[in-house]
């Protein structure tokens, strides 16, 4: 193998340098430029027909297939798997460095032979150049074939030189790097060439570009229309929701010439299972359906836990429920590394990894995705001016909130932030008209709908009219759980909830028994002797909490059960349809007035809360694993650990003192008047 490859640099070597040439070289500017591949096809007669060597080497026919393997070297290339595998390694222990090396398969990952060993031995982890150099090889062979213009292959020629000038400072290390990428591509160290055709001696090889500085390679000319050239290569939206969503998938990267192109049927097929599966997302519930992942909500409270960490306020680290993990303290404790990047790119981008798919799928209507695109893309360029204040952002809070058993983006994230040919630096960065993907709630409205609490998932955005699907299912809980059937009779529960609810039924049928002990004994006594129906059993279940005074049901006020139960049945009805923004608004100013009436804090409103869920809970066999349950919920949501579990820990109760911090950028809810503007 190894004197195989000697043969063969030797040959490239001189072949490059050969002045008798089949295919001229283009007029371009600086002729250097079409010398920068090692392997460069610029030979006389000995080298083989560039036509040939595109297809048997590269498998190009195409103009099309030129470009995308151009685009791809460019972009993505062979580094971006290694660097992200080394970067793995890295962190891994010398066993786990030996299972990774078992586990990856040499004839997939020829590199899996030697990147360990490189890492163990602390080899240089830098091979970039076997990427960009072949960029520029391609550039020439495409010249020569016709399938570039000879402006075409400069362009390319141009950006594979500046690539190189951006990461290396000389040729030596371009060399090197090139050997050590040869080497990872055949799975054999090809580091010890021939001595005379290796650094330094080949970098005074004359004909060859190598005796210029690297910063001089490209005049700035070429440099400004090469730059244009690229960048008009990925200006469409298309290219920028790809270079979002290509981070969880970076295979998406290998379609940059037209990532808007339709997809063979089994891969369609699987983008459209996708959506079915993970997020039970369906074609016919129309695109406006992605509405239900864009969270801006989340991010205000992200931003917001940010902020107070910052400044060392947290909210409780226990509870008379409980206290936390100590894995989920220590995710809240890392927020404040985050307070300074806006957190909407958190959801955001999963956001725009489910709109590329639901395009791939091509089930759902064209204008309205591109609409949602170009609502994505006005919010996230304002909010971050650059490409790289995205990355930044995206890659702190990957940091402070990996997801749970999956493997993180982080090294993904990082590899784009440092790669200068990261399709992130060269897509179109203009914001346009402000718009979002959704509506924002105020902060005041979404502190009413956090008044849910743990009773449902907490509503990170402003609800909406639901799919025709979801809500079949909503409405068939409504009629379970409340035998509610139209919008008249939601409304009408909702006002006797916020009027009287079960807290009245309390003060009427349970209260008067605390004053009399011996008719209480009389009462439970009468309802243990005989058959009785279920209404009568949980009347003396719930008497009998009143003599234990179970969870504290005669001393705690236990409205929050009857405000949370309100607020979950407000959010349901909008989402059915049956009330409009305007009634679900007044539902939710009623619902906060009664929570500041009775409550003076979060944990005092989850002890009602829990209190009037233990109350009145029914007849049922799992009592004590619902009541656990909603303990350990409650814990999270008071404690704001872990995270995301609920929203209590960034909001100031109703009517309570304002005790939160300002976050130092303007990605907040509407209403909060001590946002920074």
């Amino acid at each position: 193998m190894l004197d195989a490859l000697h043969a063969w640099w030797g040959q490239q070597l001189e072949l490059c340098t050969a002045g008798d040439r089949a295919c001229p070289l283009p007029a371009a500017t600086s002729e250097d430029l079409w010398h920068l591949g090692i392997a460069c096809p610029t030979p006389g007669g000995r080298w083989p027909d560039p036509d040939l060597w595109l297809a048997q080497a590269w498998q190009i026919d195409t103009r099309e297939a030129l470009v995308d393997a151009m685009l791809w070297l460019a972009a993505q290339g062979e580094r971006q798997r290694w660097d992200i595998d080394a970067a793995g390694l890295k962190a891994m222990s010398v066993p786990k460095r030996l299972e990774w090396q078992q586990q990856t398969p040499a004839e997939d990952a020829p590199h899996a032979v030697l990147l360990p060993d490189w890492v163990a031995a602390g080899e240089p982890l830098e091979w970039a150049a076997w990427d960009w150099l072949r960029l520029a090889e391609l550039a020439w062979a495409g010249a020569c074939c016709g399938y570039l213009t000879e402006a075409e292959a400069e362009h390319f020629a141009g950006h594979a030189a500046e690539l190189l000038h951006a990461r290396y400072d000389d040729w030596q290390p371009v060399l090197a790097a090139y050997l050590r990428g040869l080497s990872l591509f055949v799975g054999a160290d090809c580091r010890g060439l021939d001595p005379a055709i290796q650094p330094p001696a080949a970098l005074e090889t004359p004909g060859l570009p190598w005796q210029r500085a690297l910063a001089v390679l490209l005049e700035p000319a070429s440099r400004e229309a090469s730059r244009a050239a690229m960048r008009s290569y990925r200006a469409t939206l298309a290219h920028w929701l790809q270079a979002i969503a290509g981070v969880r998938d970076p295979e998406l990267t290998l379609r940059q010439r037209e990532p808007g192109l339709p997809l063979p049927e089994p891969q369609r097929r699987e983008a459209e299972r996708y959506l079915e599966d993970a997020l039970e997302l369906y074609a016919d519930e129309g695109a406006e359906a992605l509405g239900r992942y864009w969270l801006p909500a989340q991010a205000h409270h992200l931003n917001q836990m940010a902020a107070d960490a910052t400044h060392g306020l947290h909210a409780p680290s226990r509870t008379p429920f409980g206290r936390p993990s100590r894995e989920a303290l220590a995710e809240r404790g890392r927020l404040g590394q985050a307070s300074r990047h806006a957190a909407t790119v958190h959801m955001a981008e999963k956001f725009a990894f489910y709109l590329h798919t639901a395009m791939d799928s091509r089930r759902f209507d064209e204008a309205a995705l591109l609409a949602l695109g170009q609502s994505l893309k006005s919010c996230l360029c304002h909010f971050y001016a650059t490409p790289t204040r995205l990355l930044e952002a995206w890659l702190a809070w990957e940091r402070c909130l990996p997801e749970p058993d999956q493997a993180g983006l982080e090294h993904d994230i990082a590899w784009h932030l440092n790669d200068p040919g990261s399709v992130f630096h060269w897509v179109d960065w203009q914001p346009g008209a402000w718009q979002e993907p959704g509506e924002r709630p105020s902060l005041r409205h979404f502190t009413a709908m956090a008044l849910v609490g743990p009773l449902n998932s907490t509503a990170w955005r402003q609800p909406e009219p639901e799919s025709p699907r979801e809500r079949e299912s909503i409405r068939a809980w409504v009629e379970e759980h409340y035998q509610l059937h139209d919008a008249e009779e939601l409304r009408g529960f909702i006002d006797t909830m916020l009027e009287a609810g079960d807290r009245q039924e309390y003060q009427i049928n349970y209260a008067p028994y605390t004053l009399n002990r011996a008719r209480l004994d009389d009462e439970i006594a009468v309802l243990q002797t005989g058959d009785s129906d279920v209404e009568e059993r949980n009347h003396r279940l719930r008497l009998e909490r009143v003599r234990d005074n179970e969870d504290g049901c005669n001393e705690c006020d236990m409205a929050a059960w009857d405000i949370a139960q309100t607020v979950d049945l407000a959010i349901a009805g909008r989402e059915l349809g049956w009330l409009d923004p305007a009634q679900l608004a007044r539902i939710l100013e009623r619902a906060y007035a009664l929570a500041e009436n009775h409550y003076g804090g979060w944990q005092e409103y989850a002890e009602g809360l829990y209190t009037g869920f233990s109350f009145f809970m029914g007849e049922t066999g799992e009592r004590e694993s619902f009541l656990a349950g909603l303990r350990h919920a409650l814990v999270a949501w008071c404690c704001g650990a872990p995270v995301l579990a609920g929203a209590w820990a960034s909001l100031d109760f109703p009517g309570g003192r304002p005790r939160h911090f300002a976050p130092l950028h303007i990605d907040t809810l509407p209403g909060d008047r001590r946002t920074l503007h």
